[in-house]
């Protein structure tokens, strides 16, 4: 969705669609699962156990850097990854807030 159609939706809709967008992808959530297992993640060390390439495992990990689902530190020359637990926290209440919402209304 373009950004001029986003203003027709409430905050939360907004964050939840971002937070939605970036675990939408596979990859991802093996990056995700890579990160919680290791707490802490050199970026270098996931292209050694995930099958994907360097620069593909960097725009992923943009795309969930940029959701603010993890956030990173650069240390020289490596970057360091963790999971942003403010942010997860938020993500997981709006997911069951959603999801909890559609047990009550299912037809």
């Amino acid at each position: 969705m373009g950004l001029s159609k986003s203003f027709h939706f409430n905050e939360t809709q907004n964050q939840l669609a971002l937070y939605a967008k970036a675990l939408a992808h596979p990859a991802r959530i093996a990056i995700l699962q890579q990160i919680v297992k290791n707490k802490t993640c050199i970026v270098g060390t996931l292209s050694d156990v995930l099958p994907l390439s360097q620069s593909t495992i960097s725009q992923h990990l943009k795309e969930l850097k940029n959701s603010g689902i993890i956030k990173g530190e650069i240390d020289g020359p490596s970057v360091c990854y963790c999971i942003n637990e403010e942010n997860w926290k938020i993500a997981r209440t709006m997911l069951n807030a959603l999801f909890l919402e559609l047990d009550k209304n299912c037809c």
